[in-house]
This record gives C-alpha cells, sequence and structure tokens, in this order.
C-alpha cells in the first residue's frame, strides 16, 4: 500500500489509510470536517476476521473484531463511507468525510496534507516493528563433521 507521486491513489488505498490511521492522529491533520449530512450514524458492530497460516494456507476464522461504520453525503453530492477498527463513532464519520472529501477537486491538496503523512508515520512505525522483531533473530547452523564430506 506504498504510496508514490507518479500514481494516484486508488479508493482502496486511501479507505486502508484511514481505517488504519489514529483516530487522534487524524483529526490532527483535518480538524475541520466539510459541511455533510450523515447518510449512516455510526454504528458499532464486529466483524469475523480470517487468517491463513504461512500466509498461504487453508483460511480459517481468527476471531472477532470490533468495527465502527458511517456514510456522509457532502453538500457538493459526493457520498463518502468508513468502516474503522474500535468504537470511535468520530473517527469513522472524520474518515467517510475523507472518503468523500477524495471524490472531489480538493484529492490533490487532502493526498498532501492528510495521506502522505499518515502514510510516512505507518511506514516508519513498520521500519520500527521490523528493527525490534530483527533484534530478536536467531541463525542457526550446522557444523560439517568430517564424514559429512
Amino acid at each position: 500500500m506504498k504510496m508514490t507521486d507518479a500514481s494516484p491513489l486508488d479508493r482502496k488505498t486511501w479507505m486502508a489509510m484511514l481505517a488504519k490511521a489514529p483516530a487522534v492522529r487524524l483529526a490532527a491533520l483535518l480538524p475541520d470536517l466539510p459541511p455533510h449530512s450523515v447518510l449512516r450514524q455510526p454504528e458499532i458492530g464486529a466483524v469475523m476476521v480470517r487468517g491463513r497460516v504461512g500466509a498461504t494456507g487453508a483460511a480459517f476464522n481468527l476471531g472477532e473484531m470490533t468495527v465502527t461504520r458511517a456514510s456522509v453525503r457532502l453538500a457538493s453530492g459526493e457520498a463518502g463511507h468508513a468502516w474503522v477498527q474500535g468504537r470511535d463513532k468520530g473517527h469513522a464519520l472524520r474518515a467517510a468525510a475523507i472518503d468523500a472529501l477524495m471524490q472531489t477537486d480538493a484529492a490533490n491538496d487532502l493526498t498532501s496534507r492528510v495521506l502522505k503523512p499518515l502514510e510516512a508515520e505507518a511506514q516508519a512505525a513498520r521500519a520500527s516493528r521490523a528493527d525490534k522483531a530483527a533484534g530478536t533473530k536467531v541463525d542457526f547452523f550446522t557444523l560439517v563433521r568430517g564424514e559429512d564430506k
């Protein structure tokens, strides 16, 4: 889900970024919501999370996760939708408003002001987790015995 200047964002990419973004950080990057009407009030529910052993095995039900969903319509007519992890109704409304705004002429401005900083922070967090995990790596080796030649 890496963003580059050469390629425009697709909706799947920006919606994933908004859903994974910390609610407080998203509110700091876009403090004021545009004029909008709420199509679907934020609702809290649960979804089943599926996994695969080794990322290639048969899918299995890992467990349930709490999500909040919301839908809004801008005064200009664009509709935005969001599903975010957790119970933060404000996060779901803000993400839905940004989804709607990304379908307007404000998309380039939002990409540079909101989405690129979120992506940079997410990449830094991934790198930090990878460095922490690399510190626990154990290299196993086998000595060659004389009769194994």
